[in-house]
């Protein structure tokens, strides 16, 4: 039989880290401090690898009784729903080492299997339930596979674990737990948090319609259940994990305040009920891996303990007016990100055909900026579920936009006093980040992006800048006055003290205009991490502060990563090992600056015609920046096309660990 989340491609991401950072314990620089209170456990199939209907994440019942009592045996305590609620709302203390058993998609064998193994050790479970599975009269509809009605839990059998007090009902939508067309290219995608590309109409639906079929679907399935089983659902788990901050609203108005998810981590005090994390148990999942995922969560490290290994990947390679054409180009990137050997991809979002530095396009439907192709969505999915990439990042401009004429922000631009010829100066057209208008519709941008594509993160493009003679537009002013300074650049400048505390500002400012974009499509993309490109010289001179408005400190403290373009030929650095030792030594300085920076290595000299970097130049560095302790690498750019940088040397290079990280041996 044909497995059917296999060949939906759907990708469940909840496996653990195997190796962890020497000297990350405690682990200071997790975003989140506070320790793990409880831990949840996502098990589907309990069956013999000849019963089952997915055998990647079937556990056979020997293991599933292996697993229940080894956790019993090393001071685990089984806890239920309602100790979660009495623990978050009245305080009620939670046994040490607590741990949820859930059981997704309502499979036959949890009753015939497991439900005997949390009868006789008064286990409380989660059992989360298809409604248009459970309805069907003798064959489901799974995947777009048949399946016998009989695969799936009974009414009579759902009521007797009911009954027992052991077992709650989820929801697990009621026909929401499959694929839809999320793009004209044909992509299947998650239904509970897809705009459905809709063929007969050319077009998306809209907003209204999709949260109309969101509300519907929960609702259908809140009612059946209730009358089906006799228990109102509480819980909402999300099939896939996939949901949003529509879905997860609708779901509260329908009195389901707890969300069981896949997201990755711990879940610690300030995790919402909504938003709990589980960990996927696999078929392969040995009792050492079961303590390795155990072991990770109770230490509260997340996924990120992962070394970053990114290629900077532009779009503008793959695109092309003839889809066919396209298809090749998307394909023969495929094949090469699997040749790579990287973890990571950076994809960029935006074309700037004009090669002004200011994007005028964009590869994803949006209400302000034209659509040069509807391709970002579709290069994402594909390499997410066809290659071994872990996280993709969305690279894209924060104010660097030349809007169309029309677009009332359009003529509201930063206005550069003067270059100064002594550094490195913006020369490229950004809207103005004082515009009430033009920040509208930047967040109007990203929360289009975030609707349109599913995305691990976003990559902050390098126009995260002001420089010491910018912005002095009638916006920036009015700003300036708030903020208790003069009201235009060349009267700041003339005040050391005041020119000092702009500075300051302008570098606040930019970033908690990131970081607010940053939620925008967190409320899309719940486990979104942040990460922005820094020029090398802010990593460099104590001075480029006050040039770029960056600041080394700051952006370690406020993104998730930082991705120092670490360019000594761009640089024009006179002796590339002192050009890396200091920018090492100056992250080594910052609390946490080797696990939130990004070493971002260019692949071509563009100070001598696009020359490529040679391979073992290219190589050598990596080994080198390893060797310093340095644990997340990137490159710019990749092209596909010309092998540069050469795939196999690159796969090499990063399959070396760096020194600081270790296998952690489950004892």
């Amino acid at each position: 039989m044909l497995k059917p989340i296999v060949k939906f491609i759907f990708v469940l991401t909840a496996v653990a880290s195997s190796y962890v950072m020497a000297n990350d314990l405690p682990n200071v620089c997790s975003r989140d401090q506070n320790p793990n209170e409880f831990t949840i456990l996502s098990y589907h199939e309990i069956a013999d690898k000849s019963e089952t209907l997915d055998s990647t994440y079937a556990v056979t019942p020997s293991n599933f009784d292996q697993q229940i009592r080894w956790l019993m045996e090393n001071g685990y305590h089984f806890i239920g729903i309602d100790d979660i609620l009495k623990y978050r709302k009245s305080g009620k203390t939670l046994p040490n080492k607590a741990v949820l058993i859930t059981f997704d998609d309502g499979y036959q064998s949890v009753y015939a299997n497991a439900y005997p193994v949390l009868k006789k050790y008064r286990i409380p479970a989660v059992i989360a339930l298809v409604g248009s599975w459970l309805q069907a009269k003798e064959n489901v509809d799974f995947n777009k596979h048949i399946i016998p009605r009989s695969k799936f839990l009974s009414q009579q059998e759902i009521k007797e674990m009911v009954g027992s007090g052991l077992v709650e009902v989820a929801s697990h939508s009621y026909d929401s737990h499959k694929g839809i067309q999320g793009n004209p290219q044909g992509n299947m995608e998650p239904a509970m948090r897809t705009r459905q590309w809709l063929s007969d109409k050319n077009a998306y639906e809209d907003e209204k319609s999709y949260e109309q079929r969101v509300y519907n679907d929960l609702l259908k399935n809140n009612t059946f259940l209730e009358h089906y089983t006799g228990q109102k659902p509480r819980v909402m788990v999300w099939p896939y994990g996939h949901y949003n901050i529509e879905a997860r609203k609708i779901a509260e108005r329908l009195g389901m305040s707890i969300g069981l998810t896949l997201d990755d981590g711990s879940n610690t005090s300030i995790t919402p009920l909504w938003g709990l994390r589980r960990i996927l148990v696999e078929h392969k999942m040995t009792l050492p891996d079961l303590e390795l995922n155990m072991w990770v969560r109770n230490a509260n490290f997340t996924d990120d303990a992962r070394t970053t290994k990114a290629a900077h990947i532009d779009l503008d390679y793959i695109y092309d007016r003839d889809p066919i054409q396209q298809e090749k180009n998307l394909g023969a990137l495929l094949d090469r990100i699997k040749n790579l050997g990287v973890n990571t991809i950076y994809l960029q979002a935006f074309a700037d055909p004009d090669a002004n530095g200011a994007a005028d396009y964009v590869y994803f439907p949006n209400r302000n900026l034209p659509m040069r192709a509807d391709l970002f969505n579709r290069v994402a999915w594909q390499i997410s579920t066809r290659t071994q990439v872990k996280r993709i990042y969305a690279w894209m401009p924060m104010i660097a936009w030349q809007l169309p004429q029309s677009n009332p922000a359009a003529k509201d631009t930063v206005v550069t006093l003067q270059v100064d010829p002594t550094h490195l100066n913006m020369g490229y057209p950004r809207l103005s980040p004082f515009s009430p208008k033009a920040r509208k519709v930047i967040k109007q941008v990203y929360e289009d992006l975030a609707k349109s594509a599913y995305i691990d993160g976003i990559l902050f493009h390098d126009d995260v800048t002001l420089s010491d003679f910018e912005d002095d537009s009638a916006a920036a002013r009015i700003q300036y006055k708030k903020w208790g300074l003069s009201d235009n650049v060349t009267q700041i400048r003339t005040d050391r003290k005041q020119f000092a505390k702009w500075t300051q500002l302008k570098t606040r400012y930019l970033d908690d205009f990131a970081m607010e974009l940053g939620q925008i499509v967190r409320n899309e993309q719940p486990g979104l991490k942040t990460a922005r490109n820094l020029y090398a010289q802010v990593a460099l001179n104590k001075d480029a502060q006050e040039w770029y408005a960056q600041s080394l400190s700051q952006s370690i403290k406020n993104y998730d990563y930082t991705a120092i373009m670490a360019m000594p030929y761009m640089e024009q650095a006179d002796d590339a090992q002192q050009f890396y030792d200091k920018i090492v030594k100056n992250i080594k300085q910052e609390e946490c600056g080797l696990e939130r920076t990004v070493m971002e290595l260019q692949t071509v000299n563009w100070r001598k015609n696009n020359a490529p970097i040679p391979a073992g130049e290219l190589s050598n560095t990596i080994e080198y920046l390893y060797d310093l302790g340095i644990h997340h690498i990137a490159y710019y750019p990749d092209n596909v096309f010309d092998n540069n940088p050469n795939a196999d040397k690159m796969k090499q290079s990063f399959g070396k660990k760096p020194l600081r990280m270790h296998t952690y041996h489950a004892q």
